[in-house]
């Protein structure tokens, strides 16, 4: 193969894993990021990677259908690491809306600054809290690291096998719902004995309005857990970079 040929063909390789990867990934795939920042950001890793990381073409000539081919391959992989990421990222935002659930504000909607997309109050507002967190310990190193680690496992140009990627995703999934459900299990049990004293009380006085008075009770109870419980969000930032090495196929 013509060595020219084969350096372009290992970059577009690089860039398409690279923006597969940025594509679905937390942080760098926001649509409140301005575009000319993620073209730029997206091709200047790809350079760095292509450089540090170059693809090895052999002797024979690559046809169309084959490059086709292969940058298929680094689409789907690229894209199977920024869910795995993306799923795991977003446990915080689902505990938030497993609590306001608890509290009665399933109703209520605000738009996403970050996403573009309707969001719920309080799972926004705990994701925001993350990703300060996430942020402030440079935890944005850890997917430019996975990627990094992603080229030394799988070399541009070599197919990763399909049951590892979809167990990955899988497994993320599964660790989505688990991390969620565990982040909010200290005030779903608080809720749980709420409705038990609201429960006796109903029995005990009948003629008391339970449900005029539960609401009021819930939100309160909510929000007295919320800034108790609030400062162990950061635990999950070393828990999440734990989680990114186990599930990531790499």
């Amino acid at each position: 193969m013509d060595p020219v040929v084969g350096k372009l063909l290992g970059f577009a390789m690089v860039l398409t894993r690279t923006s597969a990867f940025f594509l679905v990934l937390p942080v760098f795939g926001w649509k409140s990021i301005p575009r000319n920042i993620k073209v730029a950001a997206t091709v200047l890793t790809s350079v760095f990677f292509t450089v540090t990381e170059p693809f090895s073409a052999g002797a024979e000539p690559i046809s169309a259908f084959e490059a086709i081919l292969l940058l298929s391959v680094e689409a789907v992989y690229g894209f199977a690491l920024g869910l795995i990421a993306a799923l795991v990222f977003y446990a915080v935002r689902l505990s938030g809306n497993i609590i306001e659930q608890q509290m009665g504000f399933t109703m209520a909607q605000i738009l996403d600054p970050l996403t573009g997309e309707s969001a719920q109050p309080l799972g926004m507002f705990f994701e925001m809290i993350f990703i300060i967190l996430f942020l402030s310990a440079n935890g944005h190193h850890l997917f430019l690291l996975a990627l990094s680690r992603s080229y030394q496992a799988f070399p541009a140009g070599s197919m990763p096998t399909v049951p590892v990627l979809v167990q990955g995703v899988v497994e993320a999934g599964s660790t989505l719902l688990v991390a969620g459900l565990r982040l909010a299990a200290p005030l779903l049990a608080a809720f749980l004995l709420l409705m038990v004293v609201l429960a006796v009380l109903a029995r005990i006085a009948p003629e008391m309005n339970i449900l005029f008075i539960s609401f009021p009770l819930r939100v309160g109870l909510g929000l007295l857990l919320i800034g108790i419980l609030l400062p162990f969000i950061n635990a999950f930032v070393a828990e999440f970079a734990d989680w990114m090495g186990v599930l990531l196929p790499l």
